[in-house]
């Protein structure tokens, strides 16, 4: 009923405690700082909460507040939840699941852009909020494409993102091709945005996410789910053993059992 409310434009958001119970927002937010990891969750893997917890370790130095005053959001857009191009219910709900399995709170919104996310959070805080993502949502954001509906373009957009302090923790990334990796300072942007990213890293609103295992970085939510769906059992070896469980008793996101076995 919560994710219908969202997706027939009833509310902007819902949000799930790990027990499975709609809260409001307010409530989860007084008094609290915020960091929040977008995806689809789609299974959660070990780069998951390796990004996370990377970004957490920096956020708590930074904003000098303790684990008891952060709360750490789990969020998916409703683009997120278009399983094979439709809103499948089953697989919203199996993310919902695995994220409360981990102890994660849930926040499902129809915020396709991050500056939405940021403006919709900073009506509830007054203290510091965190973005988590990858590399490649970090380019996204720096591609203009996306702000063609806003008079201010991408100028309005980061304005607002950021005008409330907002900063983003930004995991590495592998380049197939060369097998370097990148990082948040090292990504190309168009010529005409460089003044603008630079005075951004400047003043520390963009933050690498330094403290990471490489070896996480080939793990990609797609790759695990192909092996899965395959009866592949490597897939096991991506994501938590907590996850794997769930996934495996409750044949989750179309789960075959592995061939040899």
């Amino acid at each position: 009923m919560s994710l219908q409310l969202v997706s027939q434009g009833l509310t902007n958001a819902v949000m799930f405690r790990a027990d499975g119970e709609t809260v409001q927002p307010a409530e989860v937010f007084f008094k609290k700082a915020i960091l929040v990891e977008r995806g689809s969750f789609r299974p959660v893997t070990y780069a998951t909460n390796d990004m996370l917890d990377g970004a957490r370790r920096v956020f708590l130095a930074q904003s000098g507040c303790s684990e008891e005053d952060l709360v750490v959001l789990m969020e998916m857009t409703l683009e997120n939840l278009l399983a094979e191009g439709q809103l499948n219910h089953a697989d919203f709900l199996a993310r919902v699941d695995i994220l409360g399995g981990l102890g994660r709170t849930v926040l499902i919104s129809k915020f396709g852009e991050y500056y939405r996310l940021a403006g919709y959070l900073s009506r509830y805080m007054n203290k510091m909020i965190g973005l988590v993502m990858g590399v490649p949502s970090l380019m996204e954001i720096f591609d203009e494409k996306y702000y063609l509906n806003l008079e201010g373009g991408i100028l309005e957009a980061l304005g607002r993102m950021f005008k409330g302090g907002l900063k983003l923790y930004v995991y590495p990334m592998i380049d197939e091709a060369s097998g370097k990796i990148i990082t948040a300072t090292q990504i190309k942007v168009a010529r005409n945005l460089r003044s603008l990213f630079q005075y951004l890293i400047d003043n520390q609103y963009v933050q690498e996410i330094t403290d990471y295992h490489p070896e996480y970085l080939r793990i990609h939510p797609p790759d695990v789910l192909t092996r899965l769906k395959s009866g592949d059992s490597n897939w096991e070896r991506m994501v938590p053993p907590e996850v794997a469980h769930v996934i495996k008793k409750r044949e989750f996101f179309g789960y075959r059992r592995s061939i040899a076995a």
